[in-house]
C-alpha cells in the first residue's frame, strides 16, 4: 500500500520525537501538518491497518488508542497545546499507549480490525464518531472483541475534550484496566477520595 503524503510528512518528524523521548523528552510542542491538523512527533506512524497496529502495541506492552481530529477544531488544538504539553500526561501516554491520529473527515484508506477497507470518514461513521476530539481505547488483543461491531470493540471512549486531570485519569483508567470493574465516573470518585 503506498504511503500517503501525511504519513511521509509525519514520518519525517518522528525521528525528532523519538530522539527527544530517548534523551529525556525534550518536548518541542505539536507540529502542524500541511492539512492544518496538529500532531505530535511521537504519535504512531502506521500503514493504517488497525489489527496490525493493535498487535504491535500489545507486543510492546502498550495499549492502542485512536484519536479522531479535524482541521480547525479548537478543542483538538487545546488537546495538543494544553494536555499533551503537560509533561506528566505526555510521559504517561507515551510510555503506555500507541496513539494513532485519524481525521474524522479524511479520505485515507484504513483497514479495520475485521479486514474491511474504508476511508477515514467511513470508519468514523462505522464507529459512531461524530465530533472531535474523540479518543477510542481498545483491548490489548483482537481476540477480545471478535464478533463485536463498532463501539462494542472499545473498552472506553473519551467523547470530546477533557481538561488535563480528567484526560490523564482516562488514560490511567484504561491502563489499570479499571473498566473491567467500574465505570469512569466511579473511578474518578475513587481517585479523588484516595488523594
Amino acid at each position: 500500500m503506498p504511503r500517503s503524503p501525511r504519513i511521509l510528512v509525519a514520518g519525517a518528524i518522528v525521528a525528532i520525537g523519538t530522539a527527544a523521548f530517548a534523551a529525556g523528552d525534550d518536548y518541542a510542542g505539536p507540529v502542524q501538518l500541511e492539512d492544518g491538523v496538529y500532531t505530535e512527533p511521537w504519535f504512531l506512524q502506521s500503514f493504517l491497518d488497525l489489527r496490525e497496529d493493535l498487535e504491535t502495541a500489545a507486543g510492546d506492552g502498550k495499549r492502542f488508542v485512536i484519536i479522531w481530529e479535524l482541521k480547525g477544531c479548537p478543542y483538538c488544538k487545546e488537546t495538543h497545546f494544553k494536555n499533551f504539553a503537560d509533561d506528566e500526561i505526555r510521559r504517561f501516554v507515551r510510555s503506555n499507549f500507541e496513539v494513532l491520529q485519524l481525521n474524522v473527515q479524511g479520505s485515507r484508506r484504513i483497514t479495520d480490525f475485521d479486514g474491511e477497507e474504508l476511508e477515514e470518514r467511513e470508519l468514523a461513521a462505522k464507529y459512531g464518531v461524530r465530533f472531535t476530539p474523540t479518543l477510542q481505547f481498545f483491548p490489548d488483543s483482537v481476540a477480545a472483541f471478535e464478533g463485536k461491531q463498532g463501539k462494542e470493540r472499545e473498552v472506553a471512549r473519551m467523547p470530546g475534550y477533557f481538561q488535563p486531570p480528567h484526560f490523564l485519569a482516562m488514560f490511567r483508567y484504561v491502563h489499570e484496566r479499571a473498566y473491567e470493574t467500574e465505570g469512569f465516573r466511579d473511578f474518578l470518585r475513587r481517585q479523588r477520595r484516595a488523594s
